[in-house]
């Protein structure tokens, strides 16, 4: 009856580290040289953090503003062209040593006509696109890290991770003797 009674003990011991190691997974394996080892454990809750974070970049930005244009002729080759003309013609109305002032003065006169005639050209509005660089300053809210919280072989404790564990989350686990 002894030997029953242990047997049925045993089995009932056995199929209980089965059913953790289901719940938990296989046992991962030893830990490092001090003891430890890894296993799996249910997480309960997962709180995100916030922050705000600042960005400031370089943009560029473009505007049409108004502006008055002149079509018109070169007033330089107007002057160049009045003066030559009027000299041509003063040469032909002056006679011996008058020719000379006459094509001096027509010259001038040409000149002048020619500088006005060239300068006073069409103006109309338009619009010209100009850009300059700004600066822009975007503020986003992003996650930081999670509060965990999760359950190992019937304990609960709280963790503070940089990503989101799922349903369950990998632990390491150390036991040290009490002094």
């Amino acid at each position: 009856m002894t030997k029953m009674l242990f047997s049925v003990l045993a089995l009932t011991l056995l199929a209980g580290a089965v059913h953790a190691q289901d719940r938990y997974g296989p046992p991962a394996g030893p830990g490092g040289d001090d003891g430890s080892h890894y296993g799996w454990a249910d997480v309960l809750r997962v709180d995100p953090n916030y922050a705000v974070v600042r960005t400031e970049a370089p943009q560029q930005e473009c505007y049409d503003q108004p502006v008055v244009r002149r079509e018109g002729g070169n007033s330089t080759a107007g002057t160049v062209l009045g003066a030559i003309v009027g000299g041509v013609l003063g040469n032909t109305v002056g006679k011996g040593d008058g020719r000379k002032a006459a094509t001096v003065a027509g010259a001038v006169a040409g000149g002048a006509i020619g500088h006005r005639a060239a300068g006073s050209g069409r103006e109309y509005e338009d619009t010209e696109t100009r850009c300059r660089e700004v600066s822009r300053v975007s503020e986003q809210r992003r996650i930081t890290s999670y509060d965990v919280e999760y359950r190992y072989r019937g304990e609960v404790y709280t963790s503070r991770l940089n990503y989101d564990p799922g349903e369950r989350l990998r632990v390491r686990v150390s036991v040290e003797p009490a002094d």
